[in-house]
C-alpha cells in the first residue's frame, strides 16, 4: 500500500527515544526544553511552548488570548475541525470564512468584506485563525493591516506548515500573529509520535500558555503570589489542563527537526514530479510564489464530484490510499446543529466536492509517485 503521508523514522530517531528510554527522565526532563530551544531556533521565536498535539496548542493559544464566553472566533471553513473547535472549547461563538479557489487558504478580500459588515453589526472578531492549506501560507501581512483596523489578535494554524516561508522568513517567527501553532502527529513534515507547538514573541502569552498547557501551575519562585514555603512550594494560578509533551516524544521531535530541511526539499521535489506529469490532466491547487514557499504538507488535486468517488475508490484498490482534505467544517452533523449551511460556503464546498490527497511524503520513491501518477492519468484519460 502507498499511503497519503507517513513518517520517516531512522536509526538516528530510534537511538535518540531509546536514550531517553534509558534515562531518569520520561517526561519533565531537560528533552522538552531542548526541543522547544530548537525549535525557537529554527523558526526564528523568542518563545516555544511544546505540548501533547496541535489540538492542544490550538486551546491554550485561544485560552491566553482569553477568548471566553461572549467573544466571537473566525476561521476557514477548509480544515481540520480542530481548527474550529479550539474556540468552542473557550465557550466562544465561532464563525467561518471561505477560501480561495486556487490555493484553499482563506480569501482576504472575502474576509475583508466580512470585517466591514461584522463592524457595522458590533459583532467583530475576537481572534481569526486563518489555516495554512496544505502547508502554503497565506497572506499574513495583509491580515496583520486589517487586525490593525479590526481590532483582532491572529493564530497562525500552521500544522501543515512547518518548513514553509513567507517574506523570506520561516512560518513560525510569528512576525504578522501574535501566536503560531504546529502539529507534529505522525503525517506532518516532522513527527513526535503525537505533539505540537505554541510559538509567539510574546514573553506575557508565553508565560500564559505554559501555565495553561501545564495545570495552571507554576515553580517559579519569581513568579509566586504568597511567600515560599520551601523547596516543595508550588501553585496552581488557573485552571490549566495536562497538555504536557513528555521527554520521549521530545526526543525524537529534535532528531527530525535536524532533517526537516531534506524533508521539504524532498517534498518539493515530489510536487514538482506531480505538476509536470498532471497539470494537463487536472487542476491542481497550491503553489509556491516569490512572497511564499509552501511545506507541500499535502499535495491536492481537482477532479469533478462523479468522477472523484470513482477515481477515490479506483485508487484505493489499487493499494493507493488517496485522501480528502477537507469536507466543509460546516457540513459535519455538529456544525450544522449550531445553524451553519455549507452552502455560505461556496468555494469550500466546491473543493470538498473535488479535492484528492495524493501521497507525498519524505520515503516516497519515483517509481511508486510514477505508479500513482500513472493510475491517475489512465484514469482519467478513459473518462
Amino acid at each position: 500500500m502507498i499511503p497519503y503521508g507517513k513518517q520517516s523514522i531512522n536509526e538516528q530517531d530510534i537511538a535518540a527515544v531509546v536514550e531517553v528510554l534509558r534515562s531518569s527522565h520520561l517526561t519533565q526532563g531537560p528533552k522538552v526544553t531542548e526541543f522547544e530551544q530548537a525549535l525557537s531556533h529554527y523558526c526564528q521565536s523568542k518563545h516555544v511552548i511544546a505540548v501533547n498535539s496541535g489540538t492542544s496548542a490550538l486551546h491554550i493559544a485561544c485560552l491566553a488570548l482569553g477568548v471566553t464566553t461572549g467573544d466571537i472566533v473566525w476561521t476557514s471553513a477548509l480544515s481540520f475541525v480542530a481548527s474550529a473547535n479550539c474556540a468552542l472549547y473557550c465557550g466562544a461563538t465561532i464563525d467561518f470564512v471561505d477560501v480561495e479557489l486556487n490555493t484553499g487558504n482563506m480569501d482576504m478580500q472575502l474576509l475583508a468584506d466580512k470585517l466591514a459588515h461584522a463592524k457595522v453589526q458590533n459583532r467583530l472578531p475576537k481572534v481569526i485563525i486563518p489555516v495554512h492549506y496544505a502547508g502554503l501560507p497565506c497572506d499574513m501581512a495583509y491580515l496583520a493591516d486589517l487586525a490593525k483596523i479590526y481590532n483582532f489578535k491572529i493564530i497562525e494554524d500552521a500544522c501543515h506548515a512547518l518548513g514553509a516561508t513567507y517574506q523570506n522568513k520561516p512560518v513560525g517567527c510569528t512576525q504578522f500573529s501574535d501566536i503560531c501553532v504546529f502539529s507534529f502527529h505522525p503525517v506532518k513534515n516532522i513527527t513526535s509520535g503525537e505533539g505540537g507547538a505554541a510559538l509567539t514573541n510574546c514573553k506575557h502569552l508565553a508565560r500564559e500558555m505554559r501555565l495553561y498547557s501545564s495545570h495552571g501551575i507554576t515553580k517559579e519562585e519569581s513568579e509566586f503570589y504568597n511567600d515560599t514555603q520551601g523547596a516543595w512550594y508550588h501553585e496552581q494560578q488557573l485552571l490549566g489542563y495536562n497538555y504536557r509533551m513528555s521527554d520521549i516524544h521530545a526526543a525524537l521531535g529534535i532528531s527530525q527537526l535536524m532533517r526537516l530541511d531534506d524533508f521539504i526539499s524532498k517534498r518539493q521535489a515530489i510536487a514538482n514530479h506531480y505538476v509536470d506529469r498532471l497539470q494537463s490532466y487536472c487542476k491542481i491547487i497550491s503553489s509556491n510564489s516569490i512572497q511564499r514557499t509552501s511545506a507541500n504538507h499535502l499535495f491536492i488535486i481537482e477532479v469533478d464530484g462523479d468522477k472523484r468517488k470513482h477515481l477515490f475508490d479506483t485508487l484505493r484498490m489499487q493499494g493507493i490510499w488517496v485522501q480528502l482534505h477537507y469536507m466543509n467544517i460546516t457540513s459535519q452533523p455538529y456544525y450544522k446543529q449550531l445553524g451553519f449551511d455549507c452552502y455560505n460556503y461556496p468555494n469550500t464546498e466546491i473543493i470538498s466536492a473535488s479535492a484528492l490527497s495524493l501521497p507525498i511524503y519524505n520515503d516516497l520513491s519515483v517509481s511508486e509517485q510514477d505508479r500513482v501518477i500513472k493510475s491517475i492519468v489512465h484514469y482519467l484519460q478513459n473518462k
